[in-house]
């Protein structure tokens, strides 16, 4: 059956750490002076290349883990450390917005990886994965990570729409309210990590 509280759990998560409104003037930024017809390719490129790095982890990640011995409370703490320093740099606005490279493709590196395809997003998708019970809650969380990407690539589709709406002030607003619930996410998250370390769990 499909959960729909996991759904939403998992794509708002993704919507603070991603920060589809903050993404815009960084895909702004770096596709400035190119055609229309390559910023529109590019706006699907970047979410597909960071849609095929979370799949990867997504279904691979428990693998990944047995390999290095790492436990999944460890990685619970880890993960929530890494989105507690992403939900720091949202609140302070010390992102550091990449400098547009006119000889690369800015869609691979670095907008689907690591901007979008970041620690903090593959920490929660393995996650996510893992703590999702039968089928329903499979779909709840795919269907999540799929949304997600298909926002991402509205948001970059129609940025220059979005900036004549929203503003500059806008863009900052949501970026502080996004760093404010990643961090109580970040913490919730280390918070569980602990619980688990102590009573001997993962």
């Amino acid at each position: 059956m499909f959960d729909f509280a996991l759904f939403g759990s998992v794509f708002l998560t993704l919507f603070v750490i991603m920060d589809p409104p903050g993404m815009t003037p960084i895909f702004l930024g770096l596709t400035s002076g190119r055609p229309a017809k390559v910023q529109r390719r590019m706006a699907w490129q970047a979410p597909a290349v960071a849609l095929g790095v979370i799949t990867l982890f997504g279904i691979c990640g428990k693998q990944i883990l047995d390999y290095l011995h790492v436990s999944v409370p460890a990685l619970m703490v880890a993960g929530g450390l890494l989105l507690l320093l992403v939900a720091l740099d949202l609140l302070t606005g010390k992102n550091d917005e990449p400098t547009q490279t006119k000889d690369v493709n800015v869609a691979l590196v670095p907008l689907g990886m690591p901007l979008l395809a970041g620690p903090g997003a593959i920490v929660s998708v393995i996650l996510a994965v893992q703590h999702a019970h039968g089928w329903g809650g499979q779909l709840s969380v795919w269907s999540a990570i799929a949304a997600m990407h298909v926002v991402l690539w509205l948001a970059m589709r129609y940025s220059l729409l979005i900036i004549r709406v929203i503003k500059d002030g806008g863009v900052v607003l949501v970026t502080r309210l996004s760093g404010m619930l990643l961090s109580a996410i970040a913490v919730q998250q280390i918070a569980n990590g602990i619980t688990r370390f102590i009573h001997g769990e993962g």
